[in-house]
């Protein structure tokens, strides 16, 4: 007999709890007695998990307020598109999926970075003459959160730090926390419409900086940065030598990395990548062009509304689907900070925006501008109703408050 076998006492059926003993030298045992393991169970949270905290989480979900029942919800905080139906995916979209689905072709396993055929289109599809892409130069991630860890795990080790945008969006800051990566915050001027103060980005960096992140377009900003702001950006990198993640995509120089961490998971969904040839060579213009044409009129309506209310200070966006609005805090003194005022707001006028606590960037809020032009429209009403309850006058602000 081996020294070491393990066994099962049962009748054939599956029990509830497997009596499991090992036979060492002819001597049952139970495993609690075995060498190196634990008389006690102990199982404990990882040190990862510990370190792992999303700050729209953790404020959202400790709020408790109830919204005016009075009131129908109207939620402004939400960052999907498609939730109040409004902005449906396109068709082709659609019957591409459904397609890739019937065919059966795409049940099974796929290469950990995607299928060639996928990554293929992918390079096709962003391919220019100035920025040449092959699909070797690809990687399909599942979502953008995936791509967002990939990045941050090839480029840095623990005891690094990485430069991140405030306000900015949580997830970098709650992966790279995670991950024992020190994250430093580097200002946009929402003055100079949310560009990034470029000195203080440069005066951040240091020995064991390991990327800058830039977003841009921005969440929660909605702001797009010029060419020559861009290549203010890179010349600040340059000199530094130290690499930018433009958001989820990075260049070639560590592709070799990422492939072995894309590893780790089984790869970005099969159904998708059966689709994607469909949903990038047949989605009709048509579809981009609409959608980006209600965003800009909603942001317009939004901004133009936001800002004739006295004590807010909208700043306009001019890409992804976000506005945010600072708040004149000396005006409301019954509110400590965004997060209260959010609050009241929901419990007064059932208006839901998210506190831009969340971001990094106290005494604003974040509007999203996807819903329906008349909710939109209903929205500010009620956020111009509710300011007017709470404004109160300071020295030097009467003639404002003439108005």
């Amino acid at each position: 007999m081996d020294p070491y076998m393990i066994h099962t006492n049962g009748d054939g059926n599956l029990s509830p709890v497997l009596d499991v003993h090992v036979n060492i030298n002819g001597k049952s045992s139970g495993l609690g007695k075995m060498k190196g393991r634990k008389a006690r169970w102990s199982v404990k949270p990882s040190d990862m998990s510990d370190k792992t905290f999303n700050p729209i989480r953790a404020i959202v979900d400790s709020m408790k307020v109830k919204p005016n029942p009075n009131k129908a919800m109207i939620s402004l905080s939400i960052g999907d598109p498609t939730v109040f139906g409004n902005l449906p995916t396109d068709p082709e979209v659609t019957q591409a999926m459904k397609d890739a689905l019937d065919s059966g072709k795409y049940n099974g396993y796929a290469p950990s970075i995607g299928y060639l055929s996928s990554l293929e289109e992918v390079a096709s599809y962003f391919h220019c003459p100035e920025a040449p892409l092959e699909a070797k130069d690809v990687i399909l991630t599942s979502g953008c959160s995936q791509a967002i860890e990939l990045c941050l795990a090839v480029l840095a080790n623990p005891g690094q730090n990485i430069l991140i945008p405030r306000p900015g969006f949580s997830l970098y800051k709650t992966l790279a926390e995670s991950m024992g990566i020190e994250v430093k915050l580097y200002n946009l001027l929402p003055e100079k419409s949310w560009e990034i103060d470029l000195k203080q980005l440069e005066s951040l960096i240091d020995e064991k900086t390991a990327c800058v992140i830039v977003n841009n377009p921005s969440n929660p900003c909605g702001s797009v940065f010029s060419k020559s702001h861009l290549q203010k950006i890179l010349a600040v990198a340059a000199r530094q030598c130290v690499p930018i993640l433009a958001d989820e995509i990075y260049g070639d120089m560590i592709r070799d990395g990422l492939v072995k961490l894309s590893q780790r998971i089984l790869g970005p969904c099969t159904i998708v990548q059966g689709a994607l040839k469909s949903i990038l060579r047949r989605t009709p213009q048509e579809f981009y062009h609409n959608t980006l044409s209600f965003l800009k009129s909603n942001a317009d309506l939004c901004y133009g509304a936001l800002a004739a209310i006295p004590g807010l200070q909208p700043v306009r966006p001019s890409g992804a689907m976000y506005l945010m609005v600072g708040i004149e805090m000396e005006h409301f003194p019954e509110f400590e900070n965004d997060v209260e005022f959010t609050e009241r707001l929901v419990a007064e006028q059932s208006v839901h925006c998210l506190p831009a606590t969340c971001f990094e960037y106290p005494n604003f809020f974040r509007v999203v501008i996807t819903v329906p032009e008349v909710m939109m429209l209903e929205a500010c009403s009620r956020i111009q109703e509710f300011c007017e309850q709470h404004y109160h006058c300071t020295e030097g602000s009467q003639e404002e408050c003439d108005k």
